[in-house]
């Protein structure tokens, strides 16, 4: 199958293993496995991942450098972002399918910047557990490829002034002890959620038996946060990686139009002119 016989306006942001399985010639697997408690994604990689897939790094192809004002993953500058994922074979008409060990709340971050910027990508249901083949060990090389840049769309980002005029739902899509306060990570300055903002935990976007919950059922999920035909809708997280998780649920789900606040808590709280609220509801 030719790389571009894969419409991305019509690939769905979720597909299963048999999809991959079935149009297996004109894919690119990228593993972003990335741990929050330091553990190494590349070396889990190393140590198994899907057949042929490469590592695709959080913080260094998915981010910029972390920056007081824009947070602990800012998005890439688009001129690198492309560059780098040209060196890992991800070109002009190449489709790609990201996992993660955790059901995608990191390799949404890779396949939400694609989707967005007119490619054709889609995070593995289920992810690396959900594969029924064997894995392989070591690096893979792919032939470098040429990916053009484009410049990340205005209209699907946010700043923190947008978040904080009250116009918008918002949603927080840490897990809930986080957003009511009671658990902080060394790494943010105050602990909390953004005042109005509702708790969206990405974790629920996944059934117990860790895939997607069906787009009938997200649908319902978002409707009881508030998320209603026409409404605008900003999604944030711990520092903008997460949060794609649920802007890929939404998509899911029939809703679009939901924006990213990049920055998300971790500019929000570092900076100290920011109001903070504390508990389980949105305050």
């Amino acid at each position: 199958m030719p790389d571009d016989a894969i419409n991305h306006s019509t690939l769905p942001p979720v597909v299963d293993a048999g999809w991959v399985r079935g149009h297996g010639e004109g894919l690119v697997l990228a593993d972003v496995r990335w741990f929050l408690d330091g553990r190494s994604g590349y070396e889990a990689y190393l140590a198994g991942h899907l057949p042929g897939a490469v590592w695709v790094d959080v913080d260094t192809v998915l981010s910029a450098p972390p920056d007081e004002t824009e947070g602990r993953h800012p998005l890439p500058d688009p001129a690198g972002f492309a560059r780098a994922l040209g060196a890992l074979g991800i070109g002009d008409g190449t489709t790609v399918v990201a996992y993660d060990a955790d059901g995608g709340p990191y390799a949404a971050r890779l396949v939400w910047l694609l989707r967005r910027t007119g490619r054709a990508a889609a995070l593995l249901d289920g992810g690396l557990a959900a594969w029924p083949g064997a894995t392989e060990t070591g690096g893979v090389a792919l032939p470098e490829a040429r990916l053009t840049p484009v410049e990340w769309p205005k209209e699907v980002l946010r700043t923190a002034d947008e978040v904080a005029a009250g116009d918008a739902v918002v949603l927080d899509a840490r897990a809930a002890d986080r957003y009511s306060g009671e658990t902080v990570l060394p790494s943010d300055i105050r602990s909390g959620h953004v005042p109005g903002a509702r708790s969206a935990p990405w974790s629920a976007n996944i059934t117990p038996e860790g895939t997607f919950a069906t787009p009938e059922q997200l649908r319902e999920r978002y409707e009881a946060l508030g998320v209603r035909e026409g409404a605008e809708v900003i999604v944030y997280c711990g520092s903008g990686v997460t949060a794609c998780h649920d802007l890929l649920a939404l998509e899911r789900a029939g809703i679009t139009g939901a924006a990213l606040y990049p920055g998300s808590w971790s500019a929000w709280s570092a900076d100290l002119s920011r109001p903070v609220a504390t508990g389980q509801e949105p305050g």
